[in-house]
């Protein structure tokens, strides 16, 4: 055994319960019979595991924490096995992997389903009451909270189980406080009164990333605001024409001329009949609308920036539902935001004020958790400066620290940097981190405390405190995490090792959410990145290119993929079907469709090993070393240093591939040599010396182990379950070894034969020819054919029956073609292939069926140019109708002269 198969735990006897039953008679893979097995016995085995005192470079990877409320989806599943294809790469690579995973408290998501679990009994959370809101989350999260983690376990994630952390943990809530404290003591985290979005469905705050922006299609409306002096009006444009009730001003921009002699004169506000101020402003757009527009601090983070250049008051029109408040006229009060919206503009048309109305396409902020429109509001909340913790982010991008894969990532990660606004961090919700600040309940005292720990007392006067009600916003605890889960603030064993981590592998839509604020984070407290590389997979859509979703009832359940196809065959469809920067298509009506190349490619090699291991009974001869028994160069055939020399080039293929995150070409590569180069080609061509029919059996069996196994080591971190349970049933290796102990396979230049691949390709070439003519002139399967080739060469002399064999080739010969008819090919070096037809098939039947189609298509060629020659068509058709039509009479004009040609040669009359 070698002393990288040793340097692992190995496990204590076989696989228990599957060594009699991996292969046995089936001629399909049966991954029910095996996956559940088999992780059972990795896990009991320890090979997942990481050792922060191996002495081997490290390999990190922080799982995206998924919600505690979560089941497993297409996103889960493509995001786990990306980041399972990789630590499985770098564990046979020699390096100690620390795959961590975690789970996320999600406030908003977390709180919503418990609300809606109460009010389905009836109740709310109001009305149980904080304490035993936050008791009845525990209990749900305590008996889901490991659900979808066990899930993951299906897909077959190595993850080092051991190291589990859940974001309100004791360990990681001190971190949260830590972090907060800290940034308060240094001027970073601040209290003020500034416009946020606010979601009316779930009553709290949102970051500006939480906003989620989406294009709808709205109404401009233009309102007449009638000047106080009664000498004319101003015309503004709003989308939100409700918000007037709040209005404090009409800014325009200093430099409009239109407005020059009205600033500083005043309007007197329809509806409310308020007289507010005109106002000259920088920050007016006079390409927008009218140039002139109504300002409401209250509602909007541009008119409140306008508001306190120039001492506006903030009226604050809604309430927390964003219905009417008492701020506005008694008769709108308590109406919904859109029905106030209409019955603002019905006032304004009566009043002869409601200039006109525009179709407006606009981007809307929508709440990321429960997709309600959110509300622009003047609220009490608690921030983070950012830009300070921006800076060393962007420069740590720019001198190369971290890198993104796509590298265009990577410019949309510095465009935010560049122009980031402070992190509104407080959420009205109960669950979650709650803000550590208390306030001294007398109010002639004052004190605010920011603590480590709770506090009992106000520390200034003695007296009851009370500690703030809100919470941190989820991603407070999420950005800690690649340090906190590692036992941060304390300076640990895991944290000394495994900081900073090697690779983040996680979705585009939360670049911001998450990825740039660990990246600050780790810079912050830690000083350094938390990883050099990003990795931003794409999107899971359907077919029509929609992102898969509950609401749209568009997605697929991994699980169900798992039980109807195998967890191989979900991992391979997922990694091999989606390119760096490209997302995966996959159909939710149809699972077959989107599965079966992955089971089908699960079948071929579960089949290939069937044939390798009925013929291999005993350990091989080796291919090299010292050994007496080794296999002499010259003992190796033409095929056999060709599969060796096409093994050797995927192992390099491969190997780059899984380096550079192009893991659908690690697939595919692994893909290709399997079940062309091994299965189809050298399998056949090594059937008589592996039947015991020619010489060189032992020679047959030793390449075709070796390179097998190689493919299968290859393989691995793409699909493990078969590749595990193929690799204990090769002879040659030590029983109750795990393939993910062994070494990753490194290219010897030694093994590669490119006089060999070029020979035996044309070989190929050859058989591929004589087969495509068989195809295209109807040859039955069973029917042998003379073939002559123009001229031999030392190949086609060595593999003549080879040839013969996998062509259904009854006589081979060489020279210049008969006059007999046949079909014809040319290949790559020149070399004609002649295949004559008399007696493999009925000529006059083959002529007869050849002019019934030429006359089918002759039927079909004059009615196009018919209708091509048509003047009303051409002209009145879309464009693209017109061309689709040219290329399809293109299309049969050309048939028609390939069946024509094909008759010439065959001599039909």
């Amino acid at each position: 055994m070698s002393p990288q198969l040793q340097r692992r735990r190995r496990t204590k006897g076989p696989l228990p319960g599957l060594t009699g039953r991996l292969l046995g008679t089936a001629s399909h893979y049966a991954p029910r019979e095996i996956e559940a097995d088999l992780y059972r016995w990795w896990s009991v085995a320890d090979l997942f595991g990481a050792d922060r005192d191996a002495g081997r470079p490290r390999y990190v990877i922080m799982m995206p924490p998924p919600n505690v409320t979560a089941n497993l989806h297409m996103g889960h599943g493509l995001n786990n096995t990306v980041q399972d294809v990789l630590v499985r790469f770098e564990r046979m690579r020699g390096k100690e992997v620390l795959w961590l995973p975690g789970t996320d408290h999600a406030g908003i998501a977390t709180q919503n389903v418990v609300e809606r679990m109460l009010l389905a009994e009836g109740t709310t959370r109001h009305e149980i009451g904080r304490d035993a809101f936050e008791a009845r989350v525990w209990d749900h999260v305590r008996e889901t909270g490991a659900t979808i983690l066990d899930q993951l376990k299906a897909i077959g994630a190595s993850c080092d189980w051991t190291r589990t952390y859940f974001t309100l943990d004791p360990a990681l809530s001190r971190s949260v406080r830590e972090t907060f404290v800290r940034l308060y003591e240094e001027g970073l985290i601040y209290r003020g009164n500034y416009v946020i979005n606010w979601c009316p469905r779930c009553h709290t705050a949102l970051s500006n990333e939480e906003a989620e922006k989406r294009e709808v299609d709205g109404s401009l409306w233009h309102l007449r605001y009638p000047l106080a002096s009664g000498t004319g009006h101003l015309v503004v444009a709003t989308t939100r024409p409700e918000t007037m009730l709040g209005d404090t001003a009409v800014a325009v921009h200093p430099e409009d001329e239109r407005y020059d002699r009205l600033i500083g004169e005043t309007i007197r506000l329809p509806v409310v009949d308020r007289e507010v101020p005109i106002v000259a402003d920088d920050g007016v757009d006079p390409s927008f609308g009218t140039g002139a527009v109504k300002v409401t601090p209250a509602h909007d983070p541009l008119d409140f920036e306008i508001g306190q250049r120039h001492d506006l008051p903030s009226i604050d029109i809604l309430t927390g539902e964003a219905r009417i408040g008492e701020e506005a006229p008694a008769r709108f009060r308590g109406l919904d935001r859109f029905e106030a919206r209409a019955k603002v503009v019905a006032e304004f048309e009566r009043a002869g004020l409601l200039d006109r109305i525009e179709p407006h396409r606009h981007a809307v902020g929508h709440c990321y958790r429960c997709h309600t429109v959110v509300e622009p509001r003047l609220s009490e909340q608690w921030f983070v400066k950012m830009a300070p913790l921006a800076g060393p982010a962007l420069e740590a991008y720019r001198t190369g620290a971290v890198s993104f894969i796509p590298a265009r990532r990577g410019e949309e990660f510095a465009s935010w940097m560049e122009n980031i606004r402070d992190w509104c961090i407080s959420r009205q919700l109960w669950w979650g981190h709650r803000i550590p600040v208390w306030y001294c309940a007398d109010s002639g005292c004052g004190e605010l405390t920011v603590s480590r720990t709770d506090v009992t007392a106000c520390p200034a006067c003695g007296g009851a405190v009370r500690q703030d009600d809100d919470v941190l916003d989820t991603w407070f605890s999420s950005w800690l995490v690649p340090f906190s889960s590692l036992g941060w603030p304390d300076r640990t064993a895991d944290l000394a090792a495994f900081y900073p981590g090697s690779t983040l592998v996680t979705a585009p839509e939360i670049l911001y959410f998450w990825v740039a604020r660990m990246i600050m984070a780790g810079l912050k407290f830690m000083g350094g990145v938390p990883f050099s590389t990003v990795y931003l997979h794409g999107t899971v859509r359907d077919t029509q290119h929609r992102k898969m979703s509950k609401s749209l009832g568009n997605g697929i359940d991994p699980l169900e993929v798992v039980d109807r196809y195998g967890a191989d065959a979900l991992r391979f469809t997922v990694v091999s079907g989606m390119a760096v920067g490209t997302d995966l298509i996959l159909d939710p009506d149809d699972l077959e469709s989107s599965f079966a190349s992955g089971r089908n490619f699960a079948n071929k090699v579960w089949n290939a090993a069937r044939f390798i291991l009925t013929n291999v009974t005993e350990p091989t001869r080796p291919l090299a070393g010292d050994s007496s028994n080794v296999v002499r160069p010259e003992e190796l055939t033409l095929p056999d240093r060709w599969v060796i020399t096409r093994c050797q080039e995927t192992v390099v293929a491969a190997t780059t591939a899984y380096e550079r995150f192009r893991l659908n070409d690690a697939a595919n590569a692994v893909y290709r040599f399997l079940w062309s180069d091994l299965a189809d080609w050298y399998l056949e061509q090594s059937k008589p010396r592996l039947y015991g029919e020619e010489p060189g059996g032992d020679v047959a069996r030793a390449v075709v182990v070796k390179t097998f196994e190689v493919a299968l080591r290859l393989l691995h971190p793409i699909m493990p379950f078969i590749t595990e349970t193929l690799w204990q049933r090769i002879p040659d290796h030590p029983k109750g070894v795990s393939i993910m102990s062994a070494p990753w396979p490194k290219p010897d230049s030694r093994a590669t034969d490119h006089e060999a691949e070029r020979a035996f390709g044309l070989v190929q070439e050859l058989v591929g020819a004589i087969r495509a003519i068989r195809a295209e002139y109807h040859v039955e399967p069973a029917q042998r054919v003379r073939v002559r080739v123009a001229w031999s060469n030392p190949a086609f002399e060595s593999q003549a029956d080879t040839i013969r064999r996998l062509a259904k080739v009854d006589e081979l010969s060489f020279g210049e073609p008969s006059s007999e008819p046949g079909g014809h090919d040319v290949l790559s070096d020149g070399n004609g292939v002649f295949v004559p037809l008399g007696d493999a098939i009925d000529i006059a039947r083959e002529c007869a069926r050849l002019a019934a189609e030429i006359q089918r298509l002759g039927t079909l060629i004059e009615s196009q140019r018919r209708k091509l020659a048509n003047d009303q068509f051409v002209s009145r058709a879309p464009p693209l109708v017109v061309d689709k039509e040219r290329h399809k009479l293109a299309a049969w004009e050309e048939q028609s002269t390939v069946l024509a040609e094909k008759r010439q040669l065959l001599g039909c009359a």
